[in-house]
């Protein structure tokens, strides 16, 4: 199926993963240019692609980048047990084919490779650049699951539990937390917006996706320092479900010397979808603005370097 609107092009496709689980993929476009770069989008637990982070989408698209997105297994219209993550390292590779198929079309040889991952998705992002170090020039981390905060974790109790169980009733609901919706997003017309989406899971996390992603964490948490890539970090200081100062422990301990953290006071989690317009406008600023800076930077470069070529040739021939 293909929408459009005045200036960008929406397509969307389902392809097939290695496990031959069908998945949903999602791109918007500029119509009227070529993208400048491609970002390509890692959504959150529990939420998908094409209705939850349109804006997200539609602004990047705007702003000329090509943007590209994929619903997980067990998320939003591919196939699967809804909110069920039976093996990170699946979802993660899945993501990454997918990406890597992209980026190696004729058409996107020499652009720009961008992650932006999502509360989980920046869990995601985070492991496809370990996965490839060298491959992504950037990477923005929207509150970012590098450590879930304690008002989000089952009980200190509960977890061994849940790790024993997690095998044996893999996809039960029934770990205990608080309702994520209300945690993270700040305005209540937004929150019924996800309750009525029926891509978007709502219930309690089930006993293997916990595990997962309590494991993921964990790892990402002891791991800040491996990271290498450039990256800006936008992060809610109020943020009740990701915490904000493991995010800030990222920005400090990560190798990478291109890096910048912003935390916004008195924000929630869902900076991108669950603030009021002003704030939601702001984020997005800071976010092109970063996506611009080095984007510019670099096709200028190119530019130049093409140049330079042209005139040596010329040079060579004018000599013989």
């Amino acid at each position: 199926m293909a929408e459009q609107n005045e200036n960008i092009i929406y397509d969307e496709e389902y392809i097939t993963n290695s496990h031959g689980a069908k998945l949903f993929t999602c791109r918007w476009i500029p119509k009227n240019s070529e993208p400048k770069a491609l970002v390509f989008v890692c959504h959150g637990y529990a939420v998908e692609c094409s209705i939850t982070m349109k804006e997200t989408f539609t602004r990047l698209a705007g702003a000329g980048y090509g943007v590209y997105g994929m619903d997980y297994v067990g998320h939003g219209k591919s196939s699967g047990l809804q909110g069920y993550i039976p093996n990170f390292s699946d979802l993660v590779a899945d993501c990454s084919s997918f990406f890597l198929t992209v980026s190696d079309r004729a058409e996107y040889k020499n652009k720009q490779r961008y992650l932006l991952g999502e509360s989980m998705g920046g869990a995601v992002a985070l492991l496809l650049h370990r996965k490839h170090p060298s491959f992504w020039h950037g990477a923005v981390l929207v509150a970012p699951m590098c450590k879930i905060a304690d008002e989000m974790k089952p009980p200190p109790l509960v977890i061994p539990i849940l790790k024993k169980f997690a095998n044996i009733i893999p996809t039960w609901s029934i770990v205990p937390t608080n309702d994520v919706i209300d945690m993270a997003i700040k305005i209540p017309e937004k929150r019924q917006e996800i309750r009525n989406n029926p891509y978007c899971y709502k219930g309690k996390p089930r006993l293997k996706t916990a595990e997962q992603m309590l494991s993921v964490s964990l790892d990402l948490e002891s791991t800040l320092h491996q990271v290498s890539l450039p990256f800006l970090i936008v992060h809610g200081g109020d943020d009740k479900v990701t915490d904000p100062s493991v995010s800030k422990l990222l920005y400090e301990s990560a190798s990478s010397s291109d890096k910048k953290f912003n935390q916004y006071p008195g924000m929630w989690h869902a900076l991108t979808s669950g603030e009021q317009p002003e704030n939601i406008d702001q984020v997005f600023h800071d976010i092109i603005t970063w996506l611009d800076e080095r984007t510019v930077a670099t096709n200028l470069r190119s530019e130049m370097e093409q140049k330079a070529k042209h005139d040596e040739r010329a040079l060579s021939s004018d000599m013989k």
